[in-house]
């Protein structure tokens, strides 16, 4: 390491060469001018394209691909909070933080993902209402949906939050009802946005950043 240091090839981001003493935070300091892998216990966020699949395996493409392939080898792996479907793009975390995980996908802690659908057909007024009541019941399933908020952002478009996460849950709604959901976007967990994070591409959050994803979202 020090004849790395000496050789100018550990910096910060700005490229300021580092010393031996140097104090420079972990996502600041970069090797060869590439970021250092996120430290044990990282939260990262992830702008997930359409057309990959949460997994590790999978025939088609995985968004694995679109990592540094270092995080697959890494024991705990880096692995996604949860899933969004191959079709689904949006803010996706990912960690190799068990009780982190574990807090997000807890129904107690009550964290709201929000969608944003564009649909087949035109809504018919009634959507918000069947989703909010706590009675909706998916086919094949035995235990009513939780309360979901439904806000419509056009004729065929609507904006969700859900406080629970079942398999394919919004397609699924919007079929309950006699719709189709032509496009599914995530672009918000409680209130942490994507906001300028193109597809496929991530950074590692802060504190204060990870506090975010247990206040509320904000209203449409």
């Amino acid at each position: 390491m020090q004849a790395l240091i000496r050789a100018g090839r550990i910096t910060d981001a700005a490229g300021t060469p580092l010393e031996v003493d140097s104090k420079t935070d972990h996502a600041d300091i970069r090797f060869d001018d590439a970021p250092l892998d996120p430290a044990q216990g990282s939260v990262i966020l992830f702008h997930k394209p359409v057309g990959f699949t949460c997994s590790t395996k999978d025939p088609g493409r995985i968004l694995y691909e679109l990592l540094p392939s270092r995080f697959r080898a890494r024991k705990p792996i880096i692995s996604p909070v949860g899933r969004l479907d191959r079709d689904t793009s949006g803010l996706l975390l990912l960690t190799d933080d068990g009780a982190f995980l574990h807090r997000v996908i807890a129904p107690k802690s009550h964290v709201g993902k929000v969608y944003e659908a564009e649909l087949a057909r035109p809504l018919e007024g009634h959507e918000a209402g069947v989703f909010a009541s706590g009675t909706l019941l998916l086919q094949s399933e035995t235990t009513p949906l939780a309360p979901a908020e439904m806000v419509p952002l056009g004729p065929r478009s609507a904006r969700l939050v859900l406080y629970e996460g079942r398999y394919h849950q919004v397609r699924r709604m919007f079929a309950a009802v006699g719709n189709h959901v032509e496009a599914l976007h995530r672009p918000a967990i409680g209130r942490l946005t994507l906001g300028d994070l193109a597809p496929g591409t991530w950074r590692v959050l802060p504190p204060d950043d990870i506090a975010l994803l247990f206040e509320p979202p904000a209203a449409p």
